[in-house]
């Protein structure tokens, strides 16, 4: 006969839709299909959850284990947590709740909440396993709808239920979409028991180990899915402009010339411009739709040079803020493929997209990539195939063989492509140029070049640590750092700093959090208000030494000034979120002393120039392309204003900024 306490547990753990029979389950962390870590999950009496895990993406990757107690409602009821987070910096979180009063503490928050009725606390590094008693619990609460701590509410609906054939045998499995935790609904997928089966994306994907083979199928899915809601956001929010556009009354600057002309109309047609002239001259086509600037600033839409683009928010977020190309630099063929078609047949919302193909050495720091090259024959092979599919650039990485990069870029050159990326370990910057690269990706691979005396290897965080510990006393007019940047003058080589990057890095630190971040903070919904407060994405020993950090990430702000005075060509890139984050990469072009105006130029007909686009795209004469953003402001006299975009032309498209931005939680 069965204990009371025994009939209460039976109860609790059938509520949660658990077998105690199956006591652990392992899943695999895919990384483009490559195993690169777990989960494993133990169920243990009383309603305990313990959880491990860890992953590894070319040395960085967190090691976390958390154990759960859990409510009859689903909802936790105490939670603690240990390890590392993604850059290895230590974590230690712990949640409780007494009665109506919730606390908890982590390294960058210490917080309580008096709240009646269920709520579920999100931990600041949480493991997958914690979404799934998110679902649970937001199952049970009426509409599905659950108040989240810190802050915020989840809402959470079933999608469909399909039936995969995996190596371990066949299950039933459910879609779940959760919406209010990011700017778009995320997924996850649950077996029939309500239990963990996979979540991610093509990038990046967790799933159940014996499942692994089911990757492709649930993935197809899930991205109907997001193609679904893409569709109706597109639909609704793009003005397909089916005749003559005529923006009246705007200031206007052509980065070609860097002047401002006051009181103009443009023209546009078909997607592309027809004319420019005064107001007061050009006549406004009979039949024409018209947008009035009343005296807005008027440019060529921006491009950020270092995107890798996803599906869901990255798109929209790009066009809101003005962003109408992308040069994504490694990226899920298939996925990035899909994408693209999706954004020029008008069922999604996003730029332009130029493609550059992706390609490592074999390595346990290997990029993420598909694609990996150790001798001449497979880099032939892989050049030829990108050629072929309307890739323009070969990006390497840091795990590819020094003597294979003159190889490759003797036959990337062949096929009139051209070659960039991180320089490989155990080589120099400028043997990296010497050996025939046409731009280098990171301001830290540059000033890495004078650090090869104390770090070689580079596949790892050790690229950044040096720099950190090491570039404050970099001294840029010293005769080698003047011998080099001379070199990248003479060789015609293109730098993408992506200098915002290190802003994080460089800064960031439990509650703490840099300047560029919090140029978004209030805009941003709930959720990544709280990431951004964090201080997450900063070095494990910034807190230790940040004066020393700061210095070095000036210093590395300051390079980058250095380059355009002395000639050097640079790109506006982020290696980030698009549309919140290249107005930084901007700003602080400016803070390294480049004057607006030539900031502009950069960010549009430059980069347009080292794509060879330039005799179609960035600028604002008859007969470009009608990539066009409206801003409220100058951002020739005050950059921030770039992020002022109130109306973007893309080719044949209109959008309205504040909307796009709406559509995703965030305040225009």
């Amino acid at each position: 006969m069965m204990k009371a306490w025994e009939w209460m547990l039976a109860g609790v753990l059938l509520s949660l839709g658990w077998d105690a029979s199956a006591a652990t389950e392992r899943s695999a962390v895919l990384i483009l299909g490559k195993a690169a870590g777990y989960q494993q999950v133990e169920y243990l009496p009383e309603g305990q959850v313990k959880v491990h895990f860890e992953y590894n993406d070319r040395g960085r990757g967190p090691v976390l284990d958390r154990t759960y107690t859990v409510n009859a409602n689903g909802t936790v009821a105490a939670s603690e947590g240990q390890g590392v987070d993604y850059l290895k910096a230590s974590v230690q979180e712990r949640y409780t709740v007494q009665g109506t009063s919730h606390t908890w503490k982590n390294a960058a928050e210490e917080g309580q909440r008096d709240l009646k009725g269920p709520a579920f606390y999100l931990s600041l590094h949480g493991v997958p396993e914690e979404t799934v008693l998110l679902v649970r619990a937001a199952l049970k609460a009426p509409g599905q709808r659950l108040t989240l701590l810190p802050s915020g509410e989840v809402q959470v609906q079933a999608i469909g239920t399909h039936t995969v054939q995996g190596t371990a045998g066949k299950r039933k499995v459910r879609l779940y979409a959760m919406t209010g935790i990011d700017l778009v609904p995320a997924y996850v997928w649950l077996d029939e028991d309500q239990r963990f089966f996979a979540s991610g994306s093509s990038w990046n994907l967790l799933v159940r180990e014996g499942f692994e083979n089911t990757r492709d199928q649930l993935l197809t899915l899930q991205e109907a899915e997001e193609g679904r809601l893409a569709q109706a956001r597109a639909k609704q929010l793009t003005t397909k402009l089916d005749r003559p556009l005529a923006i009246t009354h705007a200031r206007v600057f052509d980065p070609g010339t860097l002047a401002v002309e006051e009181d103009q109309t443009v023209l546009v047609e078909q997607g592309r411009i027809t004319a420019v002239g005064p107001s007061a001259k050009l006549p406004v086509p009979k039949g024409a739709r018209t947008l009035e600037a009343q005296g807005r600033f008027l440019m060529p839409g921006l491009w950020d040079m270092h995107a890798h683009i996803n599906r869901g928010a990255d798109g929209p977020l790009a066009i809101a803020a003005g962003i109408t190309t992308v040069r994504d630099l490694a990226n899920d063929e298939q996925a990035l493929t899909s994408l693209i078609t999706g954004i020029e047949t008008g069922r999604d919302i996003g730029p332009r997209v130029i493609k550059a193909g992706f390609m490592d050495g074999r390595s346990p720091y290997s990029g993420p990539t598909k694609v990996f090259v150790d001798d001449e024959a497979e880099a032939r092979a892989a050049i030829d195939h990108y050629a072929a599919n309307g890739f323009e650039q070969i990006k390497v990485y840091s795990s590819t063989k020094p003597e294979l990069v003159p190889v490759i870029a003797r036959l990337a050159h062949a096929k009139g492509l051209r070659v960039s990326g991180h320089v490989p370990a155990f080589m120099t910057a400028r043997q990296f140029i010497e050996a025939g690269a046409d731009e280098l990706q990171h301001i830290n691979f540059l000033a890495l070049n004078f650090l090869f005396d104390r770090v070689q290897d580079t596949r790892t965080p050790a690229r950044f640590i040096a720099v950190g510990e090491n570039a404050a006393s970099l001294e840029l007019g010293s005769p080698a750092v003047r011998d080099f940047v001379t070199l990248l003058r003479e060789r015609n080589v293109v730098v993408d700093p992506t200098v915002s990057i290190f802003d994080d890095m460089f800064h960031n630190h439990p509650g703490h959090w840099n300047e560029g971040a919090s140029t978004v903070l209030a805009r941003v919904p709930p959720t990544w208000q709280r990431w951004l407060r964090s201080g997450a994405g900063g070095l494990p020993d910034v807190p230790k030494r940040p004066e020393l950090y700061r210095d070095s990430f000036l210093r590395l702000v300051e390079f980058v000034g250095l380059l355009h005075r002395s000639g050097v060509r640079i790109v506006a890139g982020t290696d980030n979120v698009s549309g919140l984050f290249l107005p930084r990469e901007l700003e602080l072009y400016v803070a390294a002393g480049i004057p607006p105006k030539e900031v502009l130029r950069i960010a549009t007909l430059g980069n347009a120039e080292v794509m060879k686009r330039d005799k179609t795209f960035g600028r604002v004469l008859p007969g470009y392309t009608a990539d066009l953003i409206l801003i409220e402001g100058d951002p020739t006299l005050l950059m921030s204003d770039v992020r002022k975009v109130r109306h973007v032309v893309r080719g044949d498209r209109l959008y309205e900024s504040a909307a796009l931005f709406r559509s995703m939680g965030i305040t225009p």
